[in-house]
C-alpha cells in the first residue's frame, strides 16, 4: 500500500480538530468544543469505563472498545456534526455510511475499520454499546461544563439522562451517573 492514501486520511481526519461540535453552536455557545475534543474525551471515557467493567468480571475487549471509540465520530470528518434539527430532513446514518466506506478504503485494514463503526452505529457489540453510553456520558460532562460559565439553554441535551439510565451499563455506573445529575442540579440551584 502506498503511504499516500493513509496520509490523506490523517490529513481528513485533521478536519475533526476545525469542526465545531454543532448542538452547542446552536444553542450559543460561541468557539465550542470540536468533534475531535469530544472524540478523545469519549475514548478516555470508554477506556475507563471498559477497564472498571473487566474489573468487575464483565467480559469486554477494552482495546476493542477504545478502537471504536477512536473512530466513532471519524465520518464527520466529511458530513460534519448534523444537528438534530437538520437530521429531520436528511439521511444521516446513510450519509455517514458513505463517508465510512470512502474514508476506511484509505487504510490498510477497511474492512476492520468499517466493521468497528459498524459496531458503534447499529449498537452490534457490548463494545460499541458502551462507547455509545460514553459518548452520551461526555456530551453531557461538556454540557454540565458550559452550564458552569453561563450557558442555561442546554436542557434538551439532558434528556440523554434517560437513555443512560435506561442503558445495560447504568446498575454498572449508577453512581456516575446519578452523581453527574446531581451536579446538574446543584449548578441550575446557583
Amino acid at each position: 500500500m502506498s503511504a499516500m492514501p493513509l496520509l490523506e486520511f490523517f490529513l481528513e481526519a485533521g478536519n475533526l480538530k476545525r469542526l465545531p461540535r454543532a448542538g452547542w453552536l446552536l444553542r450559543g455557545v460561541p468557539s465550542p468544543e470540536s468533534i475531535a475534543d469530544h472524540s478523545f474525551r469519549t475514548a478516555l471515557i470508554t477506556m475507563l469505563l471498559a477497564d472498571e467493567l473487566k474489573a468487575r468480571g464483565v467480559e469486554i475487549d477494552v482495546e476493542r472498545a477504545v478502537r471504536i471509540a477512536l473512530i466513532h465520530d471519524l465520518t464527520e470528518a466529511r458530513v460534519t456534526d448534523i444537528p438534530l434539527t437538520a437530521q429531520y430532513y436528511l439521511d444521516k446514518g446513510k450519509a455517514e455510511k458513505k463517508a465510512a466506506m470512502e474514508l476506511f478504503i484509505r487504510t490498510p485494514n477497511p474492512r476492520e475499520y468499517f466493521r468497528l463503526w459498524r459496531e458503534y452505529e447499529d449498537g452490534l457489540s457490548l463494545e460499541g454499546r458502551l462507547v455509545k453510553f460514553a459518548d452520551k456520558l461526555e456530551m453531557l460532562v461538556q454540557a454540565l461544563e458550559y452550564e458552569k460559565t453561563g450557558f442555561r439553554d442546554l436542557d434538551e441535551f439532558w434528556g440523554a439522562l434517560d437513555s443512560l439510565r435506561e442503558s445495560e451499563f447504568y446498575e454498572h455506573f449508577r453512581e456516575l451517573v446519578e452523581e453527574l445529575a446531581g451536579l446538574r442540579k446543584q449548578n441550575r440551584l446557583r
